[in-house]
């Protein structure tokens, strides 16, 4: 269905910002003005993290390097991989992990690491911890074989023992624990469901998607949109949400009445941002296999609450009513569907402004390096500039799933 596509989500977002520019949207204006400061931020930022400018794309990846310890190097190394097809399953498994998991825990959680001591918050706790239960056989039903997800063992998966592996309780609340152990309960499920994406050389397992990726890639680089598309055929079963159109589930779309289509498809905004964002973390794993994905712009930005918080903060959009900074909004609330749409669309608008101020390309400087260097972390530091606590700058309902 077009509307699972990342071309959906550009085009969509696009036309949002359009009238956001002639002054027709209900939730928020837009000041293009603000843009070459915002864009100068970012790039202040991204060289501040990446001094010799080799940024790498946003992924789960970078998370499990917390610390400067790059753990999924370890685990690699201790394990030997036999084949690239080993490697590549249980990269992929551990991606979709992450991906499905790494939405904002709350203020209060945090993960402390047993190995290395670090107390670690936010996304990053949240993929170490993922990553550390993935080592100890967690998620497989193999116990020959720890570094595998199973679809058996997703489908039996208890919610004291995740909690245990997220070290969360009382003295440690993660929001959205129990949505989170739904996502993988509905993962194991999906996996299952589809042996034709997911067991074509091994049992059923999220990262069998790399089985025919890698055969795929025989025939020429893979379009990054592809990885999605792929995604969204095996998983949209996966996200939650309450729209469907012709009985097929949209994930992460909401609604905007002022987005007409005339046809069945009025109103409805794609933005599938952790399907997206898991579709970044799949393009390094390919790359180790010598594969190649090309047109990495044919995925769209993420707009992720500290990337559309930096254009809160930083003036290029602006809510009609300030008051409704406070909150906090459902992720499928309206200003909240807006917001997330103009950022996705701002977020081409600035990678435009980044290529020509430092003579790269598409390219060069694809968007995914962009996120990573940062949008999201030019945010985060605009954010604790504005509020003490350095809160986002539109307080979001934290249910475990989106945001």
């Amino acid at each position: 269905m077009a509307l699972l596509s990342s071309g959906a989500v550009r085009e969509r977002c696009n036309r949002l910002l359009a009238l956001g520019l002639d002054g027709e949207l209900p939730h928020f204006t837009v000041d293009l003005d603000r843009l070459p400061a915002v864009a100068a931020r970012v790039i202040e930022v991204t060289r501040r993290r990446y001094p010799d400018f080799a940024v790498p794309l946003r992924s789960c990846w970078r998370l499990f390097e917390a610390g400067g310890v790059d753990r999924w190097d370890m685990l690699a190394g201790a394990r030997g991989f036999a084949d690239v097809r080993e490697m590549g399953r249980t990269a992929f498994d551990l991606a979709i992990l992450a991906g499905l998991t790494g939405a904002e825990p709350g203020p209060d959680w945090i993960y402390r690491e047993e190995v290395t001591g670090l107390p670690l918050a936010r996304a990053e706790g949240l993929a170490v911890a993922t990553l550390a239960m993935l080592a100890g056989g967690f998620f497989s039903a193999a116990p020959a074989d720890p570094l595998r997800a199973d679809a058996h063992a997703l489908m039996r998966l208890d919610l004291a023992e995740l909690a245990e592996g997220f070290q969360a309780g009382a003295a440690n609340p993660l929001d959205g624990l129990a949505a989170r152990a739904a996502l993988l309960t509905r993962l194991g499920e999906a996996t299952g469901l589809r042996p034709d994406l997911f067991a074509s050389a091994d049992e059923p397992r999220p990262g069998g998607l790399f089985d025919l990726l890698l055969d795929e890639a025989t025939q020429g680089p893979l379009p990054a949109s592809r990885l999605l598309d792929l995604l969204q055929d095996g998983l949209a079963p996966v996200l939650p949400g309450s729209l469907t159109l012709d009985g097929l589930g949209l994930g992460d779309t909401g609604r905007h009445p002022r987005l007409v289509t005339g046809d069945a498809t009025t109103g409805l905004v794609p933005l599938h941002m952790r399907l997206q964002a898991i579709a970044w973390s799949l393009v390094e794993p390919l790359a180790w296999a010598g594969l190649e994905v090309c047109d990495l712009d044919g995925l769209t930005g993420l707009a992720d609450a500290d990337t559309a918080g930096l254009f809160l903060d930083g003036g290029v959009l602006a809510l009609r009513d300030p008051a409704a900074a406070a909150g906090p909004h459902a992720p499928d609330a309206e200003l909240v569907v807006e917001w997330r749409a103009l950022s996705v669309a701002l977020l081409d608008r600035l990678a435009a402004h980044l290529r020509a101020d430092m003579g790269a390309t598409a390219d060069t400087l694809p968007i995914g390096c962009i996120l990573e260097g940062g949008t999201a972390a030019a945010g985060r530091e605009i954010a604790r500039e504005k509020r003490p606590d350095g809160a986002p700058a539109l307080a979001i309902l934290r249910e475990g799933t989106v945001f």
